[in-house]
C-alpha cells in the first residue's frame, strides 16, 4: 500500500511539474488578459445601455463585440486557447499544487480555483460557439434553462440556490475588493504611486463586479419565489432592468465604470500577477 501511495505521489509531482511550464504561463497569462478585455468591454456596454443604447452586458455581447471584425475568427479561436489555458492552470492550482497545502486550505483552493476553472472554461466554451457559428441572445438562453429547471421537481429548490451561490460570490468580490485581499494576488507595489492607482482600481473593480453579481443572483431568486422564469434574465437583464428606476442609470454608469476599473486590474494580474 506504502508503495502505491508513493507511486501516485511521485505520478502527480511529474504531473505538477509538467505543468509548471512556461508555455502554460504565457497561456494563462493571456487568459487573464482576455478576461480583462472581456470586463472593459461589457463596462463599455452597460454605460451604453444607460445612454440608450442597445447591447448585452454580458460576456456573450462583449464576444459578439470582438467578432465583428476581419480578424474576428483569429480572435475568437486565440481566446479559446487562452481561456482554455487559464482554466487548466486553475485547474492544477485547484489539485496539484493545493496538495502541499493544510487540510482547510487544501478545501478552500479546491473550492475557489475549482470554481474559476469551471467559470474560465465556460467562457473558452461560449468563444468556440461564436468562433463556429452558434451566437444566441444570453437572456433568452437564461430563461430557457430556468423554464425547464422549473419544469422539474427539484428545479424550485436548485434555482434558488443557484440565485444565493451567485449572490454568495458577489459577497465575496465585494469582500475581497474592501479588504484588498486582491494584493496577494499581484507582486507588490507597495509605497508607490502605481501601487495607490491598483489598489483603487482593485477595490472598486471588485467591489463593481460584487454587486453586479448579487442583483443577477436576486433575479434567480425573484424568478424562483414567484415560479415566473421570464424574470431570470442574467447579468444583462438584471442591468437592464436596473435602467428603468429613478437612479437606475447613474447606477449603471457606476457599476460600468467599475466594470472597467476591474479589467484594467486584470490587466495588472495578467502581467504582474503571482502563477
Amino acid at each position: 500500500m506504502a508503495d502505491g501511495e508513493s507511486g501516485i505521489s511521485e505520478a502527480a509531482d511529474a504531473v505538477e511539474e509538467a505543468s509548471d511550464t512556461k508555455a502554460l504561463d504565457i497561456v494563462a497569462r493571456t487568459g487573464f488578459a482576455v478576461m480583462a478585455l472581456l470586463h472593459i468591454i461589457v463596462g463599455a456596454i452597460a454605460i451604453a445601455i444607460a445612454f440608450g443604447q442597445p447591447g448585452q452586458a454580458e460576456a456573450t455581447g462583449a464576444i459578439e463585440q470582438m467578432a465583428a471584425n476581419i480578424w474576428g475568427p483569429a480572435v475568437l479561436w486565440t481566446c479559446v486557447v487562452a481561456c482554455t489555458g487559464l482554466a487548466l492552470w486553475q485547474l492544477s492550482e485547484a489539485t496539484l499544487r493545493a496538495r502541499h497545502l493544510p487540510r482547510k486550505q487544501q478545501l478552500g483552493k479546491l473550492v475557489s480555483s475549482g470554481f474559476l476553472a469551471i467559470a474560465y472554461g465556460s467562457v473558452g466554451l461560449s468563444f468556440a460557439g461564436f468562433a463556429v457559428g452558434l451566437r444566441g441572445d444570453s437572456g433568452d438562453t437564461t430563461r430557457d434553462f430556468s423554464t425547464a429547471l422549473l419544469n422539474t421537481p427539484v428545479g424550485l429548490p436548485v434555482l434558488i440556490a443557484l440565485g444565493l451561490t451567485i449572490m454568495g460570490v458577489g459577497i465575496y468580490f465585494v469582500v475581497k475588493g474592501v479588504r484588498r485581499g486582491f494584493k496577494e494576488e499581484l507582486f507588490h507595489f507597495d509605497g508607490t504611486r502605481r501601487g495607490k492607482l491598483i489598489d483603487s482600481l482593485g477595490v472598486t473593480g471588485h467591489a463593481a463586479k460584487g454587486i453586479a453579481l448579487n442583483l443577477a443572483g436576486l433575479l434567480f431568486v425573484i424568478a424562483a419565489a414567484k415560479r415566473s422564469p421570464e424574470e431570470s434574465t442574467g447579468l444583462d437583464g438584471s442591468l437592464k432592468a436596473l435602467r428603468d428606476h429613478p437612479f437606475g442609470p447613474y447606477l449603471l454608469v457606476a457599476i460600468g465604470a467599475g466594470f472597467i476599473c476591474y479589467g484594467v486590474f486584470a490587466l495588472v494580474r495578467a502581467r504582474f500577477g503571482r502563477m
